[in-house]
């Protein structure tokens, strides 16, 4: 753009909309500065956008795959002391949140690092029976539904040890599931002494039955003193009122007498 020498040297208001108006970017040109990612605060609000959202779906994603885990369970208590010589049963159950699809399971028992396979079976689907294969003897299978828990007869000290209820349902990828139940057998069970807890719970119930009885006999005497002061004011009222009239007959008859005859 070519313009005369003076105006030059006198900038005026038409050259300097001019030379704004060349340096300012148009909308446009904005528009495709936006639109390729070049670093200004769009490109950064989108891409900090873009993770936060990459974080939160990786977030539902892992919280719905662990709560779709098949769990193998032995109950609260994953341990048990039975006599020698006694059947115990050996619990465990499984469950899924999306229910099972030939659902493999086995008992395994560790006997000194060695995992003798006690029984396995595929169950096709929730609420069938499966056909239980069964390895060794004394082992009877009593599940049913959820329930994969076993019976072990007779037992002996040989059965000790730690029994693994282990588990595969191809729904979930094949992903590998147990839960571990100690079994210790004994000549005989503990006695175990509870005169420390008798001690104890006869010290509190003689503390809450001194307390029972306090309050009952507080109860009686204070209904006997208030019986006591209802016959007392009652007394009170009746002779109180005899007195007045007694007061208003002698009042009378003074009356009459004082009263002159006529003539």
């Amino acid at each position: 753009l070519l313009l005369p020498a003076s105006t030059l040297s006198t900038p005026s208001p038409i050259w300097l909309k001019v030379f704004w108006s060349a340096d300012r970017p148009t909308v446009e040109q904005k528009k495709q500065s936006w639109s390729l990612g070049d670093g200004g605060p769009c490109t950064r609000v989108c891409t900090q956008g873009n993770q936060v959202m990459a974080t939160l779906f990786i977030a539902l994603t892992l919280g719905v795959w662990g709560t779709q885990a098949l769990e193998m369970s032995v109950g609260k208590i994953p341990f048990l002391e039975a006599v020698n010589g006694s059947t115990v049963l050996l619990p465990c159950t499984y469950a899924s949140c999306i229910g099972i699809k030939n659902l493999y399971f086995r008992w395994q028992h560790n006997d000194n690092g060695t995992m003798d396979t006690l029984c396995d079976s595929v169950i096709p689907e929730d609420g069938v029976d499966p056909h239980v294969n069964i390895f060794k003897e004394r082992v009877e299978f009593v599940g049913k539904n959820n329930n994969i828990s076993i019976l072990l007869w007779n037992i002996t000290f040989e059965d000790e040890g730690q029994y693994t209820c282990y588990g595969r349902n191809p729904k979930e990828k094949g992903k590998n599931h147990s839960a571990i139940f100690t079994l210790y057998v004994v000549d005989e069970l503990k006695v175990v002494d509870n005169t420390l807890t008798i001690i104890i719970a006869s010290a509190v119930g003689g503390v809450i039955g001194l307390f029972v009885a306090f309050m009952l006999l507080k109860n009686f005497t204070l209904f006997v003193i208030a019986k006591i002061e209802e016959k007392n004011k009652e007394c009170l009222v009746s002779s109180s009122g005899i007195d007045n009239t007694e007061n208003g007959l002698s009042g009378s008859k003074a009356d009459s007498k004082a009263t002159p005859k006529k003539a």
